[in-house]
């Protein structure tokens, strides 16, 4: 995948200083040179140039290497080089980048570009250096993004997911009630992100989140609950435990949170056995991320609770 998006890059810069080169009559080169390296500061060190495959020997090559390496956004040439470029930087979590790149398309009417925004958004606000006022605005930046995704497409499975999650992020902010009430909204948009694409593991693991959440509701909250709704929402550690499975039955081992949730699940159900078997799991998780540095070390204190 970069190498198709180093490849659409490539062409385009080596187009650009075709036409440059005519339009200057071979003068002018170090002038031009300046001009093809429009950096950004804040995008620099990326991975793509490594990928290209091209010999840095003269000008035009050391020019696209450059242009490839200095920022995430040069790429960004129509929808699908976009998006692409968007996939590869998440699954490297390179989130900032990520950010960067998606942030140009917060006025686009593509629900693509504004699911994967709302996302975005919300990774940069869980970075840990993030201070609370540059976290809430980020939270609500998400919220707008996933809310706007959802008018534009509301048979994108991603613009569900994304909505049921940003919307429970922004009840972080609201107080207990405005959370609970907003709970089964939040239930009924999984749900159909998870009718929409029976395959997403994500999905599935964020339906069982709500679950165990519900399973394990304080008695005050409940009781709060049932002032708001007539029949109050309610769920199990057994069902909380059946999207756990299914979702690493879609995609094994896709994430060190449903490994560690899996844990805890079978410590809540007293299987004492089976919590070992994945709290080890989640422990051995390799930490790609600063979540799952968290989701290691708190596998550990459970670990040495259970013995």
């Amino acid at each position: 995948m970069a190498c198709r998006v180093a490849a659409r890059c490539a062409s385009r810069i080596l187009s650009e200083f075709t036409s440059t080169a005519k339009a200057a009559g071979g003068r002018g080169r170090s002038r031009n040179y300046r001009t093809y390296l429009r950096t950004s500061s804040t995008l620099t060190g990326g991975r793509a140039a490594c990928l290209l495959g091209l010999p840095v020997i003269s000008y035009l090559g050391y020019t696209v290497y450059c242009r490839v390496q200095s920022s995430a956004v040069v790429c960004a040439l129509d929808k699908d080089a976009v998006v692409e470029q968007a996939d590869y930087l998440y699954s490297c979590a390179e989130i900032e980048k990520l950010y960067q790149l998606l942030l140009q398309y917060k006025e686009s009417d593509d629900a693509e570009f504004l699911w994967r925004l709302a996302r975005a958004s919300r990774n940069m606000a869980l970075l840990p250096d993030m201070d609370g006022s540059q976290k809430k605005q980020l939270i609500f930046d998400a919220f707008e993004y996933a809310t706007k995704a959802l008018e534009k497409d509301d048979r994108c499975f991603a613009a569900h997911k994304w909505y049921a999650v940003c919307l429970g992020d922004v009840g972080d902010y609201q107080g207990t009630k405005s959370k609970l009430a907003s709970s089964v909204v939040i239930r009924r948009h999984l749900e159909e992100a998870v009718k929409l694409n029976p395959k997403d593991a994500t999905s599935l693991h964020i339906l069982g989140y709500w679950c165990f959440a519900f399973a394990e509701l304080p008695w005050y909250q409940r009781k709060l609950a049932a002032v708001i709704f007539s029949k109050p929402p309610e769920s199990t550690y057994e069902e909380a435990l059946d999207f756990f499975l299914k979702a690493e039955e879609v995609d094994p081992e896709f994430y060190s949170k449903n490994m560690l949730m899996l844990g805890k699940t079978y410590m809540a159900l007293k299987d004492k056995e089976k919590a070992l078997l994945w709290l080890t799991k989640a422990k051995g998780y390799p930490a790609r991320t600063w979540e799952d540095k968290e989701v290691n070390q708190e596998a550990v204190e459970l670990l040495k609770k259970l013995g």
